[in-house]
């Protein structure tokens, strides 16, 4: 039992050996599957050897690893291929993609997304967010936070109220080609957690966003 459970604590660390390529540096990087399987593992055999009686503790510390690495190296992998397609299909459209641990986020600047002043998606922004919804749809088991920013040019009532409508805006949209409601929240947050510099003009045009941002749940 001891030499089965050794030889699959070893295969879940030799996945945390894999790695991804990033295409639009092309440089390659450790898969979130891999941080997830090393983190689990070790949450995993920390516990095992907890709950395991004296005698049985390397036993215990041995089967929690494999457990635990295999639930979050699922979680990465699940999340890193979610985010591999977005970055293909978004590659060139002007939306940055970024992670941060199993959290995949896309940021939209205004210019590209609405119209001055308008809370209406800018027709020719269609095309971007239907390759959004298509991979979102492919990958169901994860919950969708779209939110709008804007600069601080303006009451701050004002941008309030500008950002919560662009928000509701892009998640309607998403609804209206097959992403379910039950998986998307928006929500305005206005001038607040500026990316760059109000007192510029290129500043404020990097502020004026909308972000979608994607978590993966164990569901």
């Amino acid at each position: 039992m001891k030499k089965l459970m050794i030889t699959s604590l070893a295969s879940v660390l030799l996945l945390g050996g894999c790695t991804t390529l990033d295409p639009y540096t092309q440089e390659s990087k450790t898969s979130q599957a891999t941080k997830g399987a090393g983190l689990g593992a070790l949450g995993g055999a920390v516990l095992g050897a907890a709950v395991a009686g004296k005698g049985d503790r390397n036993e215990g510390a041995l089967a929690g690893a494999v457990i635990g690495g295999a639930v979050g190296g699922g979680i990465g992998y699940y999340m890193d291929q979610q985010e591999m397609q977005l970055r293909q299909q978004l590659e060139g459209t002007g939306v940055r993609v970024e992670r941060v641990g199993d959290d995949i986020r896309l940021i939209m600047p205004g210019n590209i997304t609405f119209a001055t002043d308008s809370d209406r998606v800018d027709p020719s922004f269609y095309s971007v967010l239907d390759s959004v919804a298509r991979v979102l749809i492919k990958f169901e088991k994860s919950q969708v936070a779209v939110e709008g920013y804007t600069d601080s040019t303006g009451s701050f009532e004002y941008n309030q109220q500008l950002s919560e409508r662009r928000a509701t805006s892009v998640a309607r949209y998403l609804n209206s080609v097959g992403v379910s409601h039950l998986r998307l929240d928006a929500r305005g947050l206005g001038e607040r957690y500026p990316i760059a510099n109000n007192d510029t003009e290129a500043g404020r045009a990097m502020n004026r966003r909308v972000e979608i941002k994607i978590r993966g749940t164990q569901r």
